[in-house]
Order: structure tokens, then C-alpha cells, then sequence
């Protein structure tokens, strides 16, 4: 299972089985925001966007101290695996990325300055990695969840991908995809950089900022 090239998006019927029900429980309570931490019920006016940007642990840091946020949580998007276990993730043969899903106010927030900020904090021209961390896992991701989104995230990747190609950097390989099921990550995992301050934080970026 963990000899095949972590680089290669696995086929959907190669895919591990997973299983009916998460591996684990969660708690109650986001550690830092302290509002939920499971927002499958999300309150009336606030909207969702989950980014797949490399490792989850630093990108849910950036996004929980965003003013409007109103929760964040890590998981895993974009795969085939039903409730897939971290490991298995790190397999490669879920298909999902590393994922932060974030829960927002509209009115105090855009959805369109978390995206800029989705750009500004990774490489969105690196493919299957970002840095040194190297798998499927680690791809470029946004997931939208309306229409609204999908039209800001595909108009925000040209102007975008239209400066750093200005630069000299490489096409952007960001995978633009409706959301589909997120499963939330293992306990230890949410808002890791606050329980371990001085832990792992891989933020890989052009230096390239997003265009006025």
C-alpha cells in the first residue's frame, strides 16, 4: 500500500474501502475561536470555503486568525475513501487532499480576500507538493460551495495566474472542483499550531502578492 508513487492521483476504483463511520470522535469546541467544531449545521448568514493548500496544520492557523472566521477545522477533501484515517491519506490511494474547511461571515469577510489569501500563503504552481512535503496530498485545491464561489475562485486563479507567469513562475495547477464529502481529521490534528506553537509550518509561496 505505501510502495506506489504518492505522486499519482490513485484511480477512484483502486481506492482503499475506508470505512461507514470516522475512526474517532471529535471535540466539541474549536481550541482557539471557541465556537463549534464541527459545522456540518452551519448558522443562518455565514457561508463555507475549504482550500487545499499543503500541510493543513499551518494553512488552519492562517485562515482561524482571519477576522470574520467564525471556525475552522482540518480534513480531508477532494478523495474517494469514506472517513479515511490520516495515514491512509499519506498513502496516497484516498485521493483526498490535506484540507482546512472554513466557516465565515460574508458581511465582515469576502470570499473572495480568503481566496487571495489562499494564493498569497502557498504555491499554487507546484503540483503534487508544496516544499519538501511531496504526495497527492499536497496538491492545490479550492473547493467551492456555490455557484457564487466557483465564479470567484476560477476569476481570481486568471488574475492570478497572469502575474506570476508575468514573473516567470509556472502555470498554476490549482484543481478548482465543487465540495464534495470533508471529512473531518484526527483530534490531535485540529488547531495543532496552538497545542504545539513551535510545531511544523510548511508555507511555500511564490512571494508574490495577489494584484490590486
Amino acid at each position: 500500500m505505501f510502495s506506489r508513487r504518492k505522486t499519482d492521483l490513485v484511480d477512484p476504483a483502486e481506492a482503499l474501502p475506508g470505512r461507514t463511520t470516522p475512526a474517532y470522535s471529535l471535540p466539541t469546541l474549536h481550541e482557539v475561536l471557541h465556537t463549534p467544531l464541527v459545522t456540518d449545521d452551519v448558522p443562518d448568514g455565514l457561508e463555507v470555503a475549504i482550500f487545499g493548500l499543503g500541510c493543513f496544520w499551518g494553512a488552519e492557523e492562517i485562515y482561524w486568525q482571519v477576522p470574520g472566521v467564525w471556525s475552522t477545522s482540518v480534513g480531508y477533501a477532494g478523495g474517494t475513501t469514506p472517513n479515511p484515517t490520516y495515514e491512509e491519506v499519506c498513502s496516497g490511494r484516498t485521493g483526498h487532499t490535506e484540507a482546512v474547511r472554513v466557516v465565515f461571515d460574508p458581511a465582515k469577510v469576502a470570499y473572495a480576500d480568503l481566496v487571495k489569501q489562499f494564493f498569497e500563503v502557498h504555491d499554487p504552481t507546484q503540483g503534487m507538493r508544496q516544499g519538501n512535503d511531496v504526495g497527492s496530498q499536497y496538491r492545490s485545491a479550492i473547493y467551492y460551495t456555490t455557484p457564487e464561489q466557483e465564479q470567484t475562485a476560477r476569476e481570481l486563479t486568471k488574475v492570478y495566474g497572469d502575474e506570476i507567469s508575468r514573473r516567470g513562475y509556472g502555470e498554476i495547477t490549482t484543481e478548482i472542483e465543487p465540495a464534495g464529502a470533508y471529512y473531518y481529521a484526527e483530534p490531535h490534528h485540529q488547531q495543532y499550531l496552538h497545542k504545539v506553537p513551535h510545531g511544523y509550518r510548511c508555507h511555500a509561496n511564490t512571494g508574490v502578492p495577489f494584484p490590486a
